[in-house]
This record gives C-alpha cells, structure tokens and sequence, in this order.
C-alpha cells in the first residue's frame, strides 16, 4: 500500500505504520486512525480501499508531508542564511545550531573532527 508516495509496510498496524510517512509521528498517526475511524488494531494489509482513501484525504487536507513538508524546511534554512542570522551561520559551517556546547559531544555534526592531539583514536600494538 502507497500513502504519499510511501510504501507503508504490511505486517505492522496501521498506527505504527503510518510513521514511515515522513512529517507524521505516533501521537499524529493515531489522531489520523481515529479520525478515519479506524480499528486501531487492524494491520495495514488488512484496509479495505475506502479506508485507505479516507487516511489519503486526511493527510492531504489536514498535515504537510515528505516533499511539501522537506521543501518547507529547507527555503526555511535557506531563508536564514540569507538574512545572515545566526542560525544561518551555524547551518553553513555545520555545526549546532540550537545552543548546543562544542568542545565536546558536537561529532556528529561536526563529521567525527578530532582536532587535539589527545582526543584521536588509540592505535593497535604492532603485533611481534
């Protein structure tokens, strides 16, 4: 079953299936089931095509999801770099951008940097 142009896996139940989508979460899944008023227990290989139309509809009218929604966010980084915000600046340079302290624990954003001498890998004992 496609949803948004997502494949939505079979074996799961539908309101833990419907994360796959990017843009709905848990807590918005099980609104979306229970608008549609649907069996929260039901698997999603087991919808009939008007339930599936209905989650359609409600997706589409009421949530901005994958492209619509990955779009949105991303002219709004765009948006911040223009204006020159600070914001702005730690997306350009890669590093956190929500107040988060870099000496340590930013390595993931940063791409796994070790600039100090100390903090790099151990080497293995050459083997005699």
């Amino acid at each position: 079953m496609r949803i948004a142009g997502i494949t939505i896996p079979d074996n799961k139940k539908i309101e833990y299936a419907l994360p796959y989508i990017y843009g709905v979460g848990l807590s918005s899944a099980k609104k979306i089931v229970k608008q549609a008023q649907i069996d929260s227990n039901k698997r999603a290989k087991d919808l009939n095509p008007q339930e599936v139309n209905r989650v359609r509809e409600i997706l589409e009218k009421d949530y901005k999801v994958e492209g619509d929604l990955r779009r949105e966010i991303m002219l709004n980084i765009k948006r911040l770099k223009e204006i020159q915000a600070y914001r702005g600046f730690r997306h350009m340079r890669g590093l956190p951008v929500r107040g988060q302290r870099t000496k340590t624990n930013s390595r993931t954003r940063r791409g796994n940097v070790r600039k100090t001498m100390g903090s790099g890998r151990k080497t293995a004992a050459s083997p005699t």
